[in-house]
Order: structure tokens, then C-alpha cells, then sequence
């Protein structure tokens, strides 16, 4: 990987990261209305992926994929303070305010949505994957993952289908360590994702995912392999989340100091450009510029009005109009 690449990745998870902690912060001034379960410390994994996939590409983001929809809404559709706006609840979100965290989705820039039910869109994503064969559209369908959703009926049909059928999906398990507060190795038969996905003969690769170039490339050759015409590929993603699912949970300190400290994802990329000689001052200068370009997000947001309640029955379904009371 080049440097001016590695450069561009850095500068996408100082977006994820700000965009997430601008959300954190006002979340707590009660800005942001709803849940709101942040992706802190799994930068790296977003970032790979998003370096990869194209605006003709579809993805189903799991609920702490704040970080891929912005890219992509800033990428491919140039106003990703869209995506902060809809957050927030505001009529100029990208689903009218009606979304907010748990289903956001704007299919112009790929973003297919999530739902809250988890592993739901492991059944969708055959669907879309399933067009894009039929028309011979060289597009891949990602689906973004827990290591909770692992233990649904979902994960294990939608392998199989891919499977039998040569699907070009992209699954990215981001395997934090934890479904809420169940460790993985108790809550499944392993704590190694891949190894109940080898039986699928789907092809599988386990990677670090805080390290930002490692997992860039190993996107990068799964999306190849898909784009080609040869099936689905699975990636799992070793990583770690900040946060808890709620305040107080429980986990070693020993495990916080690694993955928080030793293993954040940014000092890890700011060690690898600092090797290649790019400066500290040019690292800085990229980080200030992405969290003032949050602070306007967050701006417009603010300053967006609320969805207008006549319309609340507006764009329920496609072509019929919901009757109200």
C-alpha cells in the first residue's frame, strides 16, 4: 500500500471517530434522540471497507456502522452531513428524520440500511446480491456483521444460499469480543467466527482488524475474488469496542488497556505513517480539518428543522398512500 493510500485511510477514521464522538457528545446534551451504540475503536474495519466498496455496490450496516454511512454519504452523494442530520431526527436526514440510528439507508450512495432486528439483512442481502448476478453486474452486496448476529438462524440459511447459489456477497463479521456483555468463545462453539463458516466452503479469512493496511488488502482481495464471478467470501474482523452496550458492564482491565491503549486503530496507522516519514504536524493538520468538517455537520444539524407530523405517513410504502386518523 502506498502512502498517500495509507494517508487517505487515517483520514477516514479520524471522520468515523469524530463523527461518532460529536454524536456521543450531544447525545448526552439530548440532541439525538433514541439509542445510539457507537463503533469506537473499530475505525480500521469501516474504513477497509469503504475503501473498496464503489457507489454501484450495495451494504447492510450493522447498528454501529455510523462511521461507513457517512463515508459514503459524503463520498458518493456529497452531503454527508445528511447523515448526521437524519441522527438527529431532522427533516433534511436522508430519511426524512424518520430513520434515526437504527435505519438509516439512502440507496444512492449503497447504503441499503439496518435494521434493528439483527440478522435480518443477512436474508435481504441474497436478494439484492441475487439481481446484481441476473443482470451480470460485477457488484457486491456486503453484509455487516456481529459476532452476536452469528448465533441467528439468518447467518447460517443466507451462507448456505450464497453458497449453492455463487452469490457475490461480501459477509464482514466484526468480531468484537462481545454479543452485549456474552463473551464469544462462551456464547459459541468457538470464538473463532470462521470456523463455522468453512463448512459452507465459502472462502474465509480471519484478520486483525485495528490494523487498518492489513485490513484494507484482505478487502481488497475479497472484493476481487466476488467482482470475478467466484462467490461469496467471508472476512472476520478481530477488533474491540469501547463502549458497553450499557453503563457498568464488566470487562478485564487488563483487556481495556490492550485494546484501548495498545491497540487503538489510529495510533496504530500514525505509527506506520510516522516509519514512512510523514510528519506529525501533517497528521495533525488532517485531524483538525476532519473534526471542524463534523463540527459543520453537526451545525447543520442543529439548525435543521423537525420532520413536519403531516407527513409522517409519507414514503411508508412504495406507490400506496397510509390512511390517517
Amino acid at each position: 500500500m502506498d502512502t498517500p493510500t495509507l494517508i487517505g485511510l487515517y483520514r477516514d477514521m479520524w471522520l468515523i471517530r469524530a463523527f461518532e464522538q460529536g454524536l456521543e457528545r450531544e447525545f448526552e446534551k439530548g440532541n439525538v434522540p433514541g439509542m445510539l451504540h457507537t463503533g469506537l475503536g473499530q475505525e480500521a474495519t469501516q474504513a477497509a471497507l469503504a475503501h473498496h466498496l464503489k457507489a454501484s455496490d450495495t451494504f447492510f450496516p450493522d447498528h454501529r456502522c455510523h462511521g461507513i454511512n457517512a463515508l459514503a454519504q459524503h463520498r458518493y452523494g456529497g452531503d454527508g452531513e445528511r447523515i448526521m442530520a437524519e441522527l438527529f431526527g431532522k427533516a433534511t436526514g436522508v430519511c426524512s428524520g424518520k430513520g434515526g440510528s437504527l435505519h438509516s439507508a439512502d440507496p444512492n450512495v449503497g447504503n441499503f440500511g439496518d435494521n434493528a432486528v439483527e440478522g435480518s439483512y443477512m436474508a435481504t442481502v441474497l436478494g439484492v446480491a441475487l439481481a446484481a448476478k441476473i443482470r451480470s453486474q460485477p457488484n457486491v452486496a456486503c453484509a455487516i456483521i456481529g459476532d452476536g448476529t452469528v448465533g441467528r438462524g439468518e447467518f447460517h440459511e443466507s451462507l448456505n444460499m450464497a453458497a449453492i447459489w455463487d452469490l457475490p456477497v461480501l459477509y464482514a463479521c466484526v468480531n468484537n469480543g462481545y454479543a452485549i456483555s456474552m463473551p464469544v468463545g462462551e456464547g459459541h462453539a468457538s470464538a473463532d467466527i470462521v470456523d463455522m463458516v468453512k463448512g459452507y466452503g465459502i472462502p474465509t479469512r480471519q484478520l486483525d482488524g485495528n490494523h487498518v493496511i492489513e485490513a484494507a488488502e484482505e478487502v481488497g482481495e475479497a472484493v476481487e475474488h466476488i467482482r470475478s464471478g467466484k462467490g461469496p467470501y467471508f472476512l472476520e474482523f478481530k477488533t474491540w469496542r469501547w463502549q458497553g452496550i450499557f453503563a457498568g458492564e464488566f470487562r478485564p482491565e487488563a483487556e481495556v488497556k490492550y485494546w484501548r491503549e495498545d491497540h487503538d486503530p489510529i495510533m496504530l496507522a500514525t505509527e506506520a505513517l510516522a516509519e514512512r516519514g510523514v510528519s506529525q504536524s501533517e497528521l495533525y493538520t488532517v485531524e483538525q480539518e476532519v473534526k471542524e468538517l463534523i463540527e459543520e455537520w453537526i451545525s447543520f444539524a442543529m439548525e435543521s428543522p423537525s420532520p413536519d407530523p403531516a407527513k409522517a405517513t409519507a414514503d411508508v410504502y412504495v406507490g400506496w398512500e397510509v390512511a390517517t386518523r
